[in-house]
């Protein structure tokens, strides 16, 4: 049974820091590139990072470049998504995502994935 479990969600100020967490099981997780989404209420689901399961390449969406950092631990079979210098278009719900084995999109695209999170909230302090 696939299992995707996000945490680290939390109460940020602008400028703050936040580590994600998705621990996952039930699937060979070195066989998988990952990624990260996010997506506010009414918006569609957009990409945020991703990581091919090699570790030797990452990519980010431009809003969130030299900010995030994705990272993976294959002993522990988790994605982490490290978020630095956090802005208010930053809150919203963010989901770690498997990457299907045979790919026919960029690793970018959302319909690349086949596994999903729970999702973990990131709201604002206020």
């Amino acid at each position: 049974q696939v299992q995707m479990v996000e945490s680290g969600g939390g109460l940020v100020r602008p400028g703050d820091s936040l580590s994600l967490s998705c621990a996952t099981s039930g699937w060979p997780f070195d066989r998988h590139d990952m990624g990260w989404f996010r997506q506010t209420p009414g918006k569609a689901r957009e990409f945020v990072a991703a990581i091919t399961k090699n570790e030797i390449y990452t990519y980010y969406s431009d809003s969130v470049k030299g900010r995030f950092t994705i990272t993976i631990d294959n002993a522990k079979s988790t994605v982490y998504l490290q978020m630095n210098n956090l802005r208010p278009e930053d809150k919203t719900i963010y989901y770690c995502a498997r990457r299907q084995q045979y790919h026919s999109n960029p690793i970018t695209e959302i319909q690349e994935y086949d596994s999903w999170g729970q999702g973990t909230q990131v709201p604002d302090s206020s």
